[in-house]
């Protein structure tokens, strides 16, 4: 069965004379976090826009649910796909709980039902619901506002979300704090997220599939995993290199398992230490200095993969830098 939710078909794209998508084919799938990447002015923004019709496509077809995109009314295609956007937008005059309840009010969502959404939400995002509710965007700092702007976007549970680089104004820390709670709250609502970034080391976290674009052209859709063991071109090399090259000992573990350079479960015979995904490469060498396997786990404590010498020196091997 088709699971597909978003599709373009031979879309292009002209500002005035000016073509910046040039002929671009590719679908998204219920579900899954399709990140499209690439360098300033690659085209990945008008793409995203062209999902909710803020930019209209100047030939092809967007289907969405399998219908054209042209033949929806506008109004109700917008309230059933979330936005977050990298100025986050909130309303001044409204207070937090205000700008989460908007849209379900639009849908006309009973009042009771909104009030334990709001607080259940806030709760999700570890913001106490009685100390935040009322307060106003200018109370917040940067990244609680994105917090808020986030709970806005998925508050009616729209099947899709789309994210116009939404955190890379943000410093490094908050940053990787929101791209965990993206993964968090997409693990809860099992929604299907449009994620553009001009960031390699961001797609690779969050992506099922990673869509990089150069010049208008989309040049290789694949997972993490296949875009860094067997790049499409020099482009997509490079600019994979680029981000990975940097820094190479901090890359966190769980970049290298989402790469496939884990190993399957080994048998009990080797001595082992446990240690987090969010660890990183020069943290899993000090570690192995003791043991020959570390097992990788998450957040939950839960197993993710395995990792030995061998791996970690394929890793270091295999990637330019």
């Amino acid at each position: 069965m088709d699971k597909t939710v978003i599709e373009f078909q031979h879309v292009k794209k002209n500002f005035g004379n000016r073509n910046v998508i040039k002929d671009l084919s590719f679908k998204v799938q219920e579900g899954e976090i399709f990140v499209l990447v690439g360098t300033s002015g690659s085209g990945k923004t008008t793409t995203l826009k062209m999902i909710n019709q803020l930019f209209v496509q100047t030939e092809g077809d967007i289907l969405f649910k399998g219908k054209k995109i042209k033949d929806y009314n506008l109004r109700e295609l917008r309230l059933d796909v979330g936005y977050v956007l990298q100025q986050i937008a909130l309303f001044p005059t409204m207070t937090v709980e205000q700008n989460i309840a908007l849209i379900p009010e639009m849908k006309h969502f009973k009042k009771e039902d909104i009030q334990k959404r709001v607080d259940q939400l806030l709760k999700d995002v570890d913001m106490d619901p009685a100390k935040y509710r009322s307060r106003r965007p200018s109370a917040l700092s940067g990244g609680e506002q994105q917090r808020i702007g986030i709970l806005r976007a998925i508050a009616s549970e729209p099947p899709v979300v789309l994210f116009d680089e939404p955190f890379s104004a943000l410093d490094p820390l908050v940053r990787t704090q929101l791209q965990d709670l993206v993964l968090k709250l997409h693990q809860k609502l099992k929604n299907t997220i449009v994620f553009v970034t001009h960031d390699m080391d961001e797609a690779l976290k969050l992506g099922d599939r990673i869509g990089v674009m150069n010049d208008g052209e989309l040049l290789q859709v694949a997972t993490p995993k296949e875009i860094a063991q067997n790049p499409e071109n020099t482009f997509v090399e490079n600019f994979f290199s680029a981000t990975v090259g940097k820094n190479l000992y901090k890359t966190p573990i769980e970049k290298i398992i989402r790469t496939g350079f884990g190993i399957a479960e080994p048998d009990n015979s080797s001595s082992m230490m446990e240690i987090n995904a969010k660890e990183t490469l020069e943290q899993a060498f000090e570690a192995m200095t003791s043991v020959e396997l570390l097992k990788v786990i998450d957040e939950e404590n839960q197993t993710v993969s395995w990792l030995n010498h061998s791996a970690l020196f394929k890793y270091l091997s295999e990637t330019k830098h």
